[in-house]
């Protein structure tokens, strides 16, 4: 008999293991149908024994004292502050877009953030109100950098235009008027100094917590006893489909490995604009600071069908989903 039964193993629930049996002594069973633990933020050394993620980069980055406290008690960290370029016609620019972006690619000579801040003012076009992804950056930036960073690159990624989207998937990426390179400013950005699998080995490590991999919650459900659940997979697969499936973006990872010791100038580069069919490709040993003189790299592909990613933030899908 277990108190809890919880489906999935990734973040959210190998986090309620851990805390339901280290704080409240209770008896856990995690059923994870990958042959893994750790969802998406898994990661193993791959055949050239080069730490890769599985299912794209993860980048750890928080604002919260207690977060990163917490996740402290199974891991040691190496200081990490990631960096993304946009390859827009064989060209790499720093994103975000900030002032040296800007004095790049227009051949600006921007000073100062009141420089940067002036010049966004004369080039952006007031769009009022701000219904779509399109909306917000055009708001922000103006057309042409519209065109340049967002419109093809969130194509190849959703198979969307911006102007089909909420705007919260475009809205989410800053524009600086500063020359900070740095993808995220928060307090927080370090990497698991070991790897994130190896972070969730410590933290489901306790004599109350079991664990059973590449199974289907549902297909051992009159098979065990347990009090309550926690599910942390797709909510349409939970209801068995009945209101209809909701629709997810994939991706297919090619990686390919090579005899240098670096591919890239930078751990993530963006293929913004249509020459290439991937949208990213990562390049994991700035992610691990690993030491090693070979590299192996990843490129994304977006899929309309396969395992799950990204739900297609529309306004219908959010009916849906409601």
């Amino acid at each position: 008999m277990y108190d809890y039964l919880i489906v999935g193993a990734g973040f959210a629930g190998a986090v309620m293991a851990e805390r339901l049996a280290s704080q409240f002594n209770k008896k856990v069973l995690v059923v994870e149908k990958r042959n893994h633990i750790g969802g998406n933020a898994y990661d193993e050394y791959d055949e050239h024994g080069i730490l890769v993620h599985k299912y794209g980069p993860h980048i750890f980055h928080t604002n919260s004292k207690e977060v990163f406290d917490y996740l402290s008690q199974f891991t040691e960290w190496r200081f990490y502050e990631h960096k993304v370029l946009a390859n827009l016609n064989g060209e790499l620019y720093p994103i975000p877009i900030n002032r040296i972006t800007l004095n790049k690619l227009y051949k600006l000579n921007l000073k100062t953030d009141d420089d940067a801040k002036a010049y966004l003012e004369s080039v952006r076009e007031k769009r009022y109100p701000i219904i779509n992804s399109e909306d917000i950056i055009i708001n922000q930036v103006g057309k042409d950098l519209f065109e340049k960073f967002f419109k093809h690159y969130t194509k190849k990624q959703w198979n969307l235009f911006p102007n089909e989207l909420s705007p919260s998937v475009c809205g989410r990426i800053p524009v600086r008027l500063n020359n900070d390179c740095r993808y995220f400013t928060d307090k927080y950005q370090f990497m698991p100094q070991n790897g994130y699998t190896k972070m969730f080995e410590k933290m489901l490590n306790h004599k109350n917590i079991e664990v059973i991999l590449n199974t289907d919650y549902k297909t051992i459900l009159n098979d065990i006893k347990f009090d309550k659940m926690v599910y942390t997979g797709p909510i349409d697969y939970f209801f068995d489909y009945k209101f209809g499936k909701l629709p997810y973006r994939s991706i297919r990872f090619e990686y390919e490995h090579f005899e240098k010791q670096n591919y890239q100038s930078t751990g993530q580069v963006n293929h913004v604009d249509m020459e290439e069919e991937f949208t990213r490709v990562t390049e994991y040993k700035y992610l691990t600071l690993q030491q090693a003189k070979t590299t192996t790299i990843s490129k994304e592909f977006s899929l309309k069908k396969g395992e799950p990613f990204y739900p297609i933030p529309t306004d219908a899908n959010r009916a849906l989903y409601l």
